[in-house]
């Protein structure tokens, strides 16, 4: 895994977004916004993958947008990138949803995962890394 700075997020943090169909955000809170080190307007409109860690294998996003368009929810580990550089960890759920327009979407909620958790995704990854090329 590569070096950066790691923000470790706190007890209480809990980082929500949505985003349409195509994964656009539409819409971010404060804790992932002070995270992520991006103001809301950076964030609306662009894609969520914006923060993700060069780190991460593309098996788990693939896992990940196979679930939520069965309309089932995917939890999972995610090292995100930070504006900046670095990077953070969060234990993810992702729940689609439509709404009273018939759009559909996403939201995703992420916690602190412990440093288990994390040392159990980072081997796993580094496996998957490796069968990707990585």
């Amino acid at each position: 895994m590569s070096a950066g700075q790691e923000t470790v997020l706190d007890e209480y943090a809990f980082l929500v977004s949505e985003t349409d169909s195509k994964g656009i955000i539409t819409f971010a809170n404060d804790d992932f916004c002070k995270i992520a080190e991006f103001e809301l307007n950076e964030l609306i409109g662009k894609p969520h993958n914006v923060v993700r860690h060069k780190d991460m294998p593309k098996k788990a996003f693939k896992s990940l947008w196979e679930t939520v368009k069965k309309d089932e929810v995917w939890t999972g580990y995610v090292k995100n990138a930070t504006k900046t550089g670095g990077y953070y960890w969060v234990f993810a759920t992702v729940y689609p949803y439509e709404s009273s327009d018939g759009s559909k979407g996403y939201l995703s909620c992420r916690r602190k995962p412990t440093k288990e958790e994390i040392l159990e995704a980072e081997e796993l990854y580094t496996i998957w890394n490796k069968e990707e090329g990585k």
